[in-house]
């Protein structure tokens, strides 16, 4: 059995951690794999601060699952820590940003504005853009900006953006996840 852990901010809970979950999911749902069938547990732990007691508790010294987990750049020293002091060996995937980031960059702009779109939130996307502080940032940095404006946004979205890959890839961090299990 393998355990993925995927962390979050506290300043985001929970939309996060269940926004990195929605995209796994519906990535493994893609590609016809049932994760529960193959031994594997996604955890959303609640937080980068908690990855240390969850690798204990479901690791080598807890319950001998192998790890595998996916975080943001932010959040690294986090999991190695953790997964350190649990005796695990390191097999997490870092996001450079998020996975908001990794998403916005594997669609491109272009496509994720399409994905708003098709979720009638047009409106809502360009009011965002029209506030003085989006002005002059990149479009990517709006984008992942406004998928955190409203709850429930980043969850929705952790799934319909791996939906509007199409046939594309995704994201190496997410893709390589999946492949590592």
């Amino acid at each position: 059995m393998a355990a993925i852990i995927a962390g979050m901010y506290a300043s985001d809970m929970p939309r996060a951690a269940t926004s990195d979950l929605a995209a796994v999911e519906e990535l493994a749902a893609r590609e016809d794999r049932d994760l529960t069938a193959e031994g594997v547990a996604v955890v959303s732990m609640g937080g980068a601060m908690s990855v240390g007691r969850f690798a204990g508790l479901l690791g080598p010294p807890g319950l001998g699952l192998r790890l595998t987990g996916l975080c943001d750049a932010r959040e690294e020293p986090f999991y190695d820590r953790g997964w350190q002091r649990a005796g695990a060996v390191r097999d997490f995937q870092v996001c450079v940003a998020d996975l908001e980031d990794e998403m916005i960059r594997a669609l491109g702009p272009e496509r994720v504005e399409e994905v708003i779109r098709a979720e009638d939130e047009l409106r809502p996307w360009q009011t965002f853009l029209a506030q003085p502080a989006q002005h002059g940032r990149p479009r990517e940095q709006q984008l992942r900006r406004f998928l955190s404006t409203r709850k429930g946004r980043k969850i929705r979205y952790g799934s319909l953006l791996v939906r509007a890959l199409d046939d594309g890839r995704p994201p190496a961090p997410l893709a390589d996840l999946l492949a590592g299990l």
